[in-house]
């Protein structure tokens, strides 16, 4: 790939490359990168796109906000052009529902992928569906005016993208209940302070400290960060004894990759 490729440009959604980073952009800061269910497709699409060269993923969305969320007009009667409204789809059966909404959780899955190192770069407003896509990242750099709300219930619906399990691994259940139940605002200095946030910058500096961290990242060897990647992910369901097995599972393969020995 040669600096800067646009591999895709669609729906709200441009994929560029350079080299070992990629980065996906959310382009329609009119809506305040309001998401639809063209959007979610072609995240999906991008993640299929990447090439096997790229190591680091970074997200962001130009303008002032990272992304208000949902867009509203999924709730009308007449719903997106060329798809069904979401009132039509909560009349049909229960099955097709759930596949519909499985689909759209593939837009927020893939950043987590094992080869791949995902950082959100997050300014003005993450509401929602925006929150969550900020969540389906490994890591997030987020601007000094971020805003973070889950607003799904006041809705009356449950955040249903990914976003869940990552806000309880993060802040813990009693705050991640709070936040999501009320819809409040988690602010820059919240956000650092639970872990919701690995770096707080001014938002003039979002993408020079993605840059920073990007570098960081690929050049460390690629094997040896998917193997630790691994191995820190799957803690979270290991007890402690599980984990030594892993982290000696994890070095000796390192070890005998080192070695040029095969099984």
């Amino acid at each position: 790939m040669t600096s800067l490729d646009t591999v895709l440009d669609k729906d709200g959604v441009r994929l560029t490359v350079d080299d070992a980073v990629a980065t996906v952009t959310l382009t329609n800061p009119a809506k305040r990168n309001a998401q639809s269910p063209a959007l979610w497709r072609a995240l999906t699409e991008a993640g299929r796109a990447l090439p096997g060269t790229v190591r680091v993923v970074v997200l962001r969305g130009e303008g002032k906000s990272f992304s208000a969320g949902l867009d509203r007009q999924a709730f009308t009667p007449e719903g997106f052009d060329g798809e069904p409204s979401f009132l039509d789809m909560a009349r049909g059966p229960e099955a097709e529902l759930d596949a519909t909404i499985a689909e759209y959780q593939e837009a927020f899955t893939w950043w987590r992928r094992n080869d791949l190192v995902s950082i959100a770069t997050v300014q003005g407003h993450a509401i929602g569906a925006g929150f969550q896509l900020a969540l389906a990242c490994d890591l997030r750099i987020a601007a000094e005016d971020v805003q973070f709300a889950m607003r799904e219930t006041s809705l009356g619906l449950v955040p249903d993208l990914t976003g869940t399990h990552p806000l309880v691994n993060l802040v813990g259940y009693a705050r991640a209940l709070e936040i999501c139940a009320t819809g409040r605002f988690v602010h820059a200095e919240e956000a650092e302070r639970t872990g919701l946030a690995n770096l707080v910058v001014p938002a003039d500096q979002l993408d020079a400290a993605a840059r920073d961290l990007a570098g960081a990242l690929v050049a460390a060897p690629r094997d040896a960060v998917v193997e630790t990647k691994a191995l820190l992910a799957g803690a979270l369901s290991r007890d402690y004894e599980q984990q030594r097995v892993a982290e000696r599972a994890a070095q000796g393969r390192r070890l005998r990759d080192l070695a040029g020995i095969t099984d």
